[in-house]
């Protein structure tokens, strides 16, 4: 037994004889009133009120719409005697006009002490009180301790307990006030024991239950709740059928039946899906008519992602529809109606769609709702949204703006609901948000392939003070880098849609083990960043920073070098000044989780204003997305660069590309590349290159772990190349080329598999590759493992 029913019993002289509120007691019947037969006209000249305990005279007389002076009729008093009763505040109410005097008797209704739970094991008292409507110090109706009945029914019955029953009991206390007991037989738990299919001939049942929700009970699913019976789970797997299957071209499939049977022994269901799956479709002709003038049905045909002759799948029909909407708005009509119409040839199996495009009903936006926001203030979210409150409402605008706060990265979720006004043509948006940590005190010690022992210590917070600021500082360090920085980002500057911020810096890479030197670098950024479209944006930056290249000066012994005389000659400290800017097209349907779209960055750097190294650097990057499930999502990506000296300036060492480790799986890093093989092939030294190109084919894989342990897996395959030196890095000390210096433009290729968890340390990575193609002289490696502190 939950609740303390010792103490209630204490409390009552009588268990209210057991008072069972069912329909038929009389205890709880609906207000009653007469009115004297004798006068129900007059004026009013004083009123009465008889019977109130706990109610004011006052507060009944504020609900009355009768005042003294008033005349009175049948219609009125029957008006009044509803208007108290629709309050809820009483049992029975009688009004009598006797002479000047209007008489209200009341009987209150009585006020709830407390809610008790009994017989309740399944379901724990706190989700039950969630649940239920009834409050203690509230009012006690009939009709509301129904109504929660038929909650707490209904909330067992989602957990697979189909035979729960609820009886409601009383307990009548002094001062008109009662305990509620809700006395719960739970029942036993109804679990499926099997699913089966009838009809299916295209795919096997194995396929079809990894495309509902219902599961079979296994004593090893204990973890789960989809392997209850639960009659609206059913349905919904009846949708998720007619979904898989319409979208692999079975226009004409249907759910004939589906039976659950109870087992003999009542301790599960069977359930069987009877189905019929018809022939295969393909789309016929595909062509869209519209009434307004300003579009052309004929354009706008050749913006559909169908085409005759396509497989018929139902989420075509609706990016088809997404990308008129879209052109439609985009020609100023933010109020259209599309209808796809369907035309199904049943002698050649194909599907004629006629997308009608018309002016719908305009609606306006009536107000914005910011909800969920416990810390990031209101006017961060609403800045990015692309409707305001009096726009005229466009979906297509609503689901950037989900995108748009999304991208913010504050937020765990993002909902935008339409909520009904009261004006048939205005609509509320209820932006919903679940706030997520967005500051991080970290100080940890790890170890990784990358940049072996490594100590890390850190101040983030991407939500500054809750205004959306991003505030950075940094410490770490590691045998390969030390590293010391601070940025701050304000991404609305001076009120307006840009983007700045400045990050200052101090780092040393250790590249002994790799390039046979050292490098030192200080330096500061400045950078603005604005939107040019919808989906493109740019930044600018002005960089000033001291380079400073460290070699031993046992490898550079006049006529005994054990490495490029270049390389020697470029030891020292210079000033680099640079101006540079960066563009980027976005157009994936998520900036988080991409399942579609694509994206383009193009960056630019040119020294030379001043400072002591001159060269243009170019790089590019891009990448394609196709998601086929949530649990198969390909992936296209590519990189390539290049840079060059001018006004007589050869590149320096430590401005080049170097690829490899996470950048070219299977390599180290700087594995790929110019190499200097003095010292041969194992104790190469990396040059670095003036060009690279990059590519990676990649897909994500089930690991048929719970989502909650965040592992995720993927597949891919790396190919690319970089190479390219000046002429004059290839020379001797003497002036002669250096046949040991290897620059080869040939193919490299890698494909492995890589797993990435997000622990409770951080997130690990762990990548495991096999050399397809490489040089004689690259630097491989089969496995890393990373880990890091996120910001």
């Amino acid at each position: 037994m939950i609740g303390p029913m010792s103490k209630i019993r204490a409390h009552s002289a009588a268990f209210a004889t057991g008072v069972a509120l069912l329909l038929g007691s009389t205890a709880l019947t609906a207000p009653q009133a007469a009115f004297a037969q004798a006068q129900t006209t007059g004026v009013v000249q004083r009123i009465v009120v008889q019977g109130n305990e706990r109610i004011e005279q006052g507060t009944v007389l504020s609900y009355l719409p009768i005042q003294p002076g008033e005349t009175v009729d049948p219609q009125r008093l029957d008006l009044a005697l509803k208007t108290l009763a629709r309050t809820d505040l009483f049992a029975d109410v009688k009004i009598e006009l006797q002479g000047g005097d209007l008489i209200v008797k009341v009987v209150e209704n009585p006020i709830i002490n407390q809610v008790v739970f009994e017989g309740n094991s399944a379901l724990k008292e706190d989700k039950l009180k969630d649940e239920v409507q009834i409050r203690p110090r509230g009012i006690f109706t009939r009709a509301k301790v129904q109504a929660d009945v038929q909650r707490i029914i209904e909330l067992y019955r989602r957990s697979g307990r189909i035979s729960a029953t609820v009886t409601p009991k009383v307990v009548e206390l002094p001062q008109k006030r009662v305990d509620l007991v809700f006395e719960i037989n739970e029942g036993p738990k109804s679990g499926v024991l099997g699913v089966n299919f009838l009809g299916n001939k295209e795919f096997s049942d194995n396929d079809l239950k990894d495309v509902i929700v219902t599961k079979e009970s296994h004593w090893y699913k204990f973890l789960t709740s989809n392997d209850n019976y639960d009659p609206d789970r059913i349905e919904y797997d009846r949708e998720q059928l007619r979904k898989f299957y319409r979208n692999r071209g079975y226009f004409d499939f249907r759910v004939v039946a589906t039976v659950a049977e109870l087992a003999t022994d009542k301790n599960g269901f069977a359930v069987t899906y009877t189905i019929d799956e018809g022939p295969k479709y393909k789309f016929g002709k595909v062509t869209v008519e519209t009434e307004l003038k300003k579009l052309n049905g004929d354009l706008l045909a050749q913006i559909l992602p169908v085409r005759t002759g396509q497989l018929y799948e139902d989420d075509k029909i609706e990016q088809a529809t997404d990308a008129l909407t879209f052109a439609a708005g985009a020609a100023g009509f933010a109020f259209v109606d599309v209808r796809p119409r369907y035309v199904p040839n049943h002698e050649t199996n194909t599907v004629d769609v006629v997308f009608s495009v018309r002016e719908g009903p305009r609606v306006y936006v009536d107000r914005i709702d910011i909800v969920g926001n416990t810390r990031t203030l209101d006017y961060v979210v609403r800045r990015e949204l692309e409707v305001a409150e009096g726009d005229a409402y466009n979906r297509v605008l609503v689901d950037r703006s989900k995108n748009n706060v999304r991208a913010l990265g504050f937020f765990k979720d993002v909902n935008i609901e339409e909520v009904p006004s009261a004006q048939p043509d205005r609509t509320t948006l209820r932006v919903k948000t679940e706030e997520q940590p967005t500051g991080e005190l970290s100080f940890s010690a790890g170890y990784s392939s990358v940049d072996k022992l490594v100590l890390d210590v850190g101040v983030t917070e991407r939500n500054f003070r809750g205004r959306g600021q991003n505030l950075r500082a940094r410490v770490s360090v590691g045998s390969l880098r030390q590293q010391i920085d601070f940025g701050f980002t304000e991404p609305r500057f001076l009120g307006r849609d840009l983007r700045a911020g400045v990050d200052l810096y101090s780092y040393r890479y250790d590249l002994s083990d790799y390039a046979a030197y050292d490098t030192e670098s200080t330096g500061g950024t400045l950078r603005v960043g604005f939107p040019l479209t919808q989906n493109a944006s740019m930044s600018l930056r002005y960089q000033l920073r001291q380079d400073k290249v460290s070699v031993a000066d046992n490898l550079c012994v006049p006529g005994q070098e054990q490495v490029s005389a270049i390389l020697c000659l470029q030891r020292g400290a210079y000033v680099t000044s640079l101006i540079g800017y960066s563009m980027r097209m976005d157009k994936r349907n998520d900036p988080i989780q991409p399942t579609r779209g694509w994206f383009a960055d193009l960056s630019q750097d040119l020294a030379g204003f001043g400072g002591d190294t001159k060269y243009l650097k170019t790089e590019t990057d891009a990448g394609w997305y196709w998601g086929f499930n949530k649990d198969f999502i390909f992936s296209a990506t590519g990189s390539a660069g290049y840079i060059e000296g001018w006004g007589g300036d050869n590149i320096r060492i430590n401005d080049r590309f170097y690829k490899g480790g996470s950048t070219f799986r299977g390599f180290e890093i700087a594995g790929i590349g110019p190499r200097d093989t003095t010292n041969g092939n194992q104790s190469s030294n990396s040059l670095g290159a003036k060009l690279y190109a990059i590519g990676t084919f990649e897909l994500t894989v089930p690991t048929f772990l719970p989502e909650q342990y965040g592992i995720k897996a993927a597949v891919f395959t790396d190919f690319g190349t970089a190479g390219q030196l000046d002429d004059v890095d290839r020379l001797k000390s003497d002036g002669t080329i250096n046949p040991l210096i290897k620059d080869n433009l040939g193919l490299r290729a890698s494909a492995g598999l890589s797993i990435d968890w997000k622990s409770p340390m951080g997130p690990i990575r762990f990548d495991f590759s096999h050399i397809l193609a490489k040089e004689d002289y690259d630097r491989t490696e089969t496995f890393r493992f990373s880990t890091s502190t996120r910001f």
